[in-house]
């Protein structure tokens, strides 16, 4: 569209419509910073509201004892969280002192400026997918979407930083093909890497999103061996200082985090009140919070490892049940009626009707996007049936959705645009029919 004849305004607004997204999703989430920053500070359990494992870990990092201590008592080295997110925190407490109120803005407001700037990524991955309509609405749908709002201004936690670097890795991954220079194969390794470091959970995704890219080069008949060797070399160069420091502390081989099987028999004991029972975690129980300090992280690690493995064999169908029960959880919200669990998630009602929306217009995005364009929506696809299924052995909740929350958005997004589409279709179908069906009778009397 020409330009030239509108105003400043509006060529301003034409141009620079990112920055404004950028800016009204910043704006939005620091008002609700400003109400809710001082929540953090809450003493009890152990500051547990500022960060949980995350905060403590960080809380031995500014106290000088490095990265260890992953719930209240000191219990020494420790591979229960990744390192990215702990260390940032452990700099702000260092910068504004140890659980304080100004800690807690300036972590709040951090976690905003990530989650604003992740309209960027957003927009251009959507963009290059889906067209210009789809990107400019899934940008300023992520300025005001709740589930960011909430997960960036109000929790403590690596959320809003692992949605920035894996909706930029997602971009990066759909254009990789495209790239000649095994340089840029190199800084999307790096960049990947860095990523697995704020957050674990993306890391399967890797080899898919790399041999897509690869495929796609081979089939163009573009240079593939020489770009994949140095994608997995730049990733491995991220990853393997912290692997060398996971070895030298615990002395066994940790890539990033070690917490599955914990999480795994956690979520996989006979007990269904909720998704991970806390009297089986050591951060919600004194008793496993004792046996973790008696014997040590790895020994309780593989002491849950037997377990979990030994109940699940003992109990497959109940296994692929609850299992199954974890997967509809983790796209609709909902874990339980019971009125005591109701009490303990007073907003999962709520939740039930948000979640639950925006997976139906997902699916019906990705149904669209894969009858347009097959080829394009495969890393979608692939996204949203392999990125899960982590959670559905072991704990599901609307939060763990939160590194792939932009991609849904998108597909969403995608969804609702065609549905409207259709329904317009529709209505120009019905009026064109009964101008025909008019016609007719005039042409019979």
């Amino acid at each position: 569209m020409n330009n030239a004849g509108a105003g400043p305004f509006r060529r301003l607004w034409k141009n620079h419509q990112i920055l404004f997204a950028v800016l009204a999703a910043l704006t939005v989430r620091l008002i609700l910073v400003l109400f809710v920053f001082r929540d953090q500070t809450d003493p009890a359990d152990h500051h547990a509201q500022f960060g949980w494992e995350m905060g403590w870990v960080a809380r031995s990092i500014a106290l000088g004892h490095g990265f260890s201590s992953p719930f209240a008592p000191f219990t020494g080295p420790t591979a229960l969280v990744p390192p990215l997110f702990p260390y940032l925190l452990a700099g702000l407490f260092h910068i504004f002192g140890l659980y304080t109120a100004k800690a807690a803005f300036a972590i709040l407001s951090i976690n905003s400026l990530f989650s604003a700037l992740t309209c960027i990524p957003i927009y251009f991955s959507a963009r290059y997918a889906l067209g210009e309509r789809v990107a400019t609405l899934a940008a300023w749908g992520w300025a005001i979407y709740p589930y960011s709002i909430y997960f960036s201004a109000a929790r403590v936690w690596d959320y809003s930083l692992t949605a920035l670097l894996f909706a930029t890795c997602f971009y990066f991954a759909q254009r990789l093909h495209t790239q000649k220079k095994p340089l840029v194969w190199l800084g999307f390794g790096l960049l990947y890497g860095f990523n697995v470091l704020a957050n674990p959970s993306v890391l399967s995704l890797f080899p898919i999103f790399l041999a897509i890219a690869v495929f796609q080069r081979w089939r163009i008949g573009g240079r593939w061996v020489l770009h994949s060797a140095v994608a997995v070399l730049g990733a491995l160069a991220m990853l393997l200082p912290w692997v060398m420091h996971n070895y030298r502390s615990l002395g066994v081989v940790r890539p990033v985090r070690d917490n599955f099987w914990m999480e795994c028999w956690a979520g996989n004991n006979g007990d269904t009140f909720e998704s991970n029972a806390k009297w089986a975690h050591p951060a919600s129980s004194p008793p496993e919070m004792q046996r973790f300090q008696e014997i040590g992280e790895i020994p309780y690690l593989a002491e849950k490892q037997a377990l979990a493995v030994n109940f699940i064999r003992q109990h497959p169908g109940f296994f692929a049940a609850v299992s199954l029960r974890r997967a509809v959880c983790f796209w609709t919200g909902f874990w339980s009626f019971n009125p005591a669990y109701l009490q303990q998630e007073p907003l999962q009602n709520a939740d039930i009707f948000f979640c639950s929306g925006m997976t139906v217009l997902m699916l019906l995005g990705m149904v669209s996007f894969w009858l347009e364009d097959k080829r394009g929506s495969i890393p979608y696809l692939i996204l949203i049936a392999l990125f899960p299924l982590t959670y559905y052995v072991t704990h599901a909740s609307p939060d763990y959705r939160q590194p792939i929350e932009p991609q849904i958005l998108v597909l969403a997004v995608m969804g609702a645009v065609s549905l409207k589409d259709r329904l317009r279709t529709d209505e120009v179908f019905d009026e064109v029919e009964e101008e025909v069906e008019q016609l007719s009778v005039t042409t019979t009397a």
